[in-house]
């Protein structure tokens, strides 16, 4: 189960930090991935973390937005500067997990964590 917290409302020019924990019965997590979805519009990848911690970003947020993960924790963070008003969008986590007693990993998706930034 992934669970996304932190989320909130927040002024154009300040910052957030977003958490997703893994929890359950966890052999282990692969790749660790952030994505938004804005009212009306689509789901939009926002970036993905490795479990040895490389990081791709988005080019919308990069420069931006920092993605990082605790592994012994089983938590990735999504911390946010310099928000603007069309960053606000439902952020969701997702990650590729092996269960205990599984033979290979499979994608889970945790509930979203609504941003807001006002102009």
């Amino acid at each position: 189960q992934l669970q996304a917290s932190g989320g909130g409302l927040v002024q154009a020019g300040g910052s957030l930090r977003l958490s997703c924990a893994a929890s359950g019965p966890i052999f282990a997590i692969n790749t660790m991935d952030w994505h938004r979805q804005a009212p009306g519009k689509q789901r939009e990848w926002v970036g993905t973390v490795t479990r040895d911690g490389k990081v791709n970003y988005a080019d919308s947020v990069k420069g931006r937005f920092t993605i990082s993960r605790d592994n012994a924790k089983n938590t990735m963070y999504l911390q946010m500067e310099s928000l603007k008003p069309e960053d606000t969008a439902g952020y969701y986590c997702a990650a590729d997990i092996t269960v205990l007693g599984a033979t290979h990993y499979r994608g889970y998706w945790g509930q979203g964590t609504l941003v807001t930034v006002s102009s």
